[in-house]
């Protein structure tokens, strides 16, 4: 604003430049007109599900520096606020003031007749996308990998039983070369021993 543009009359009182008040009005206004509101949508549905139970059953500790995103409850980002319960934040999430600061108004676009056809057509070609359908060879070829890991698993188990057959086998052979030595067990040549002494 100039320096000029307030001066006083004959009677004291002061009085201003109307001129250069528009001018600086004007230039004021001038960013606004830039960043204009952006149009309302009409209503869609949500793309992400709602988060209700991941601090389901968890203890947090709340002291006076705790934000307020973590202060309990649920947290809204977009309005900043906390709900403290899940039904009072699904209404939140539903509601009027929610939608609108998400750009969203609450009148929902009226579906046609070929809206709902269409929507029932990609609904069912996605679950026929799902279904998954083997190819003959591809199968034979897993079928195949199925009878080898089989094949493995068996001969694993053969290999163990002739260890543990073996293994047997060679602590018999022990036993009976100790019994022909004349070493029986501790336990059996210590009550020995004290039979003589006696």
């Amino acid at each position: 604003m100039a320096e000029g543009s307030t001066t006083t009359d004959e009677y004291g009182r002061r009085t201003w430049n109307l001129a250069d008040y528009s001018k600086n009005v004007e230039e004021e206004e001038e960013p606004e007109k830039v960043s204009a509101p952006k149009p309302k949508e009409s209503l869609k549905r949500r793309s992400a599900p709602v988060d209700l139970e991941s601090k389901l059953g968890k203890t947090v500790v709340i002291n006076k520096s705790t934000p307020t995103s973590q202060a309990g409850g649920f947290f809204c980002e977009v309005c900043d606020c906390v709900v403290k319960d899940s039904i009072n934040y699904l209404d939140h999430m539903n509601g009027k003031k929610h939608q609108k600061n998400l750009g969203f108004t609450m009148k929902v676009q009226k579906c046609t007749l070929a809206d709902v056809e269409a929507r029932f057509q990609a609904s069912l070609k996605k679950k026929e996308e799902g279904k998954k359908e083997y190819d003959v060879q591809e199968r034979m070829k897993e079928l195949k990998e199925e009878e080898e890991r089989v094949k493995e698993y068996r001969k694993e188990k053969k290999k163990e039983k002739k260890k543990r057959k073996r293994e047997e086998e060679e602590e018999a052979a022990e036993d009976e070369m100790a019994k022909l030595m004349g070493f029986s067990s501790f336990s059996s040549s210590s009550s020995s021993c004290s039979k003589k002494k006696n």
